[in-house]
């Protein structure tokens, strides 16, 4: 065979082994451009969809667009809070890690879940030491320039302590918190007030003469009891309100009161006692006058703080103290005119000179009745003469013929009128402030047991109601207050107290009771009548029901003048 013809013959073969190759190849080529054309004809509405949001994204991104440098200044702030954001994430991963241990029945595993509280315990000690630190002072004689942080925990600690009560309180353990609590907090109070310098306040009556001994350390007194209350303690209080806010109040209030005398209340109030129990002399009618400045500066302050019933022991001791200090300094006042009496009987100086008595009692009188001591003097006899001749809760009644101008002086008087607000308040909070109370709504808006037993609660608290009232109107309406203005301001005020409460009661739950007559005893008109007609002579009270409505509803069929006392 021809050589040339078999070399044509292969390259003929290769030829077509190509072309089968190129078709193969463009059929495939064509198939992912069919494939290619069929995606992007379903891209195609996508990428107008998002054309069309496009224009709205915008909008609602340019606002918190912002250049470089204010990006930059962001990113601190970002880092710091990081780190305290991690730090309670922390905790809360080692709480939950833990409550896997609490969820179980313990008594599968006692000694487990008793490791597991004492754990808890533990950690809530610990973060409460790490972060009570005393208030550093740059006065510490005074304490006035004391560096007082806006909040004694940070944010991020007060949520770790919220969390590990949270888990101790849902398994029993509240108590133990709450030792390690008060035990904590109040040491570190005590440490604060350490600069303060204040072991004189430890001082009994047989360590000194008289009051001039520790006249320097009675002025101190009041500076640090004011620093105490409105720093240290305050401080406390807001931050017992911040842990303990998602526990109850009574455990709040009672975490405070105990962390207060410990802390050393007591022991200013105590003080207070001592220099009342001293020997009297011209000096301690100042110094009596200084304490009573004091406390009645913090009278807003201490009512607030102390007011709660757990606090008791701390507002006798201040009502004892307060009284004393009144009683102390009016009697030591009217005695210095016998005193200067008995020393009329000595003889002048025979060189002519002034007496020394003479002297002495001068500039004491000046100062006495300066500027600084007048007003608290005038205060001080104005509440004495007030307990003197009236019951506490008589304060602001005066009885028929009596002349205050004659009995008090006029000076005295008008300072007693300017006192009648505060006498209102205090009189309305002892008695008719108490009522509303009774008619609370717990149990009533979300109740289980069904109409039947919210109509039980609703009976319940209005037989209390009704029973404090008639105790209360009982008690006053032999009372009589003359002056017209000042008894029609009285009795608003009454009215004002009870019945916005009674009235919104009887609306939303009257209906409940309506067929119980011991229950809805008292309409809400036939209760303001009554409100409003206390305090007026005998022909004047009867006189003012003249009018009263015909319905047999009315004050449940009960003759009023038959339950007013006959006035004496």
């Amino acid at each position: 065979m021809d050589p040339s013809a078999v070399g044509n013959d292969c390259n003929n073969n290769n030829c077509i082994d190509n072309l089968i190759a190129a078709k193969k190849s463009l059929k495939l080529s064509l198939e992912k451009s069919k494939a290619l054309g069929l995606a992007f004809e379903k891209t195609v509405p996508r990428l107008e969809e998002i054309n069309r949001r496009l224009p709205s994204l915008e909008s609602a991104v340019r606002p918190i667009r912002a250049d470089k440098d204010a990006l930059a200044t962001v990113g601190d702030h970002i880092n710091r809070a990081v780190g305290p954001a991690a730090a309670v994430l922390k905790v809360f991963d080692a709480v939950h890690g833990l409550e896997k241990s609490l969820l179980p029945d313990p008594r599968n595993d006692l000694p487990g879940y008793l490791l597991v509280l004492k754990r808890l315990e533990e950690a809530l000690r610990l973060l409460l030491m790490e972060n009570s630190v005393p208030l550093p002072m740059s006065s510490p004689s005074l304490g006035e320039q004391a560096c007082i942080a806006p909040s004694p925990l940070p944010v991020t600690v007060i949520q770790k302590l919220q969390a590990i009560l949270g888990r101790l309180f849902a398994n029993n353990r509240l108590e133990k918190c709450i030792m390690i609590y008060i035990e904590v907090r109040s040491s570190n109070v005590r440490a604060s007030s350490q600069a303060l310098d204040l072991d004189y306040l430890e001082i009994s009556v047989a360590e000194f003469n008289d009051v001039q001994s520790i006249e320097g350390y009675i002025g101190q007194w009041g500076k640090h009891l004011e620093f105490a209350v409105k720093h240290l303690l305050e401080a406390e209080f807001k931050l017992c309100n911040d842990v303990f806010e998602r526990i109850r109040l009574d455990v709040l209030m009672g975490c405070f009161a105990k962390i207060a005398a410990q802390a050393g209340i007591l022991t200013f109030l105590q003080f207070g006692k001592t220099v009342i129990e001293s020997k009297k002399d011209p000096i301690k009618l100042l110094k009596l006058l200084d304490i009573f400045a004091s406390l009645n500066k913090l009278r807003l302050d201490f009512n607030r703080l102390f007011g709660g019933a757990a606090c008791i022991e701390i507002q006798n001791l201040t009502r004892d103290l307060i009284r004393r200090v009144i009683d102390g300094a009016a009697e030591t006042f009217w005695e210095l005119v016998v005193q200067v009496e008995l020393q009329r009987q000595c003889p002048p100086p025979q060189d002519g000179s002034v007496p020394r008595l003479v002297s002495l009692i001068t500039d004491y009188c000046n100062k006495l009745l300066g500027d600084d001591y007048k007003p608290i003097l005038t205060q001080v006899l104005v509440i004495h003469r007030s307990w003197k001749h009236e019951k506490f809760q008589e304060r602001i009644l005066v009885n028929e013929g009596t002349n205050l101008g004659e009995l008090m002086g006029d000076s005295l008087l008008r300072e007693h009128e300017r006192y009648n607000e505060y006498y209102s308040t205090v009189f309305l909070r002892e008695s008719w402030g108490k009522l509303p109370g009774h008619l609370s709504r717990e149990g009533l808006i979300l109740f289980s047991g069904g109409r039947a037993t919210a109509r039980d609660l609703v009976k319940k608290r209005l037989k209390t109601f009704n029973e404090a009232f008639d105790e209360v109107h009982k008690k006053q309406s032999g009372w009589l207050i003359s002056e017209g203005d000042l008894r029609e301001k009285t009795c608003q005020l009454i009215v004002q107290t009870v019945l916005p409460s009674y009235r919104s009661y009887m609306q939303n739950y009257g209906p409940l009771v309506e067929q119980d007559a011991s229950s809805s005893k008292y309409t809400v008109q036939g209760l303001e009548q009554m409100l409003l007609s206390l305090f007026l002579p005998g022909l004047e009270r009867y006189g003012s029901f003249n009018g009263r409505p015909t319905s047999s509803k009315f004050y449940n069929g009960v003759d009023l003048r038959r339950t007013a006392s006959a006035v004496v």
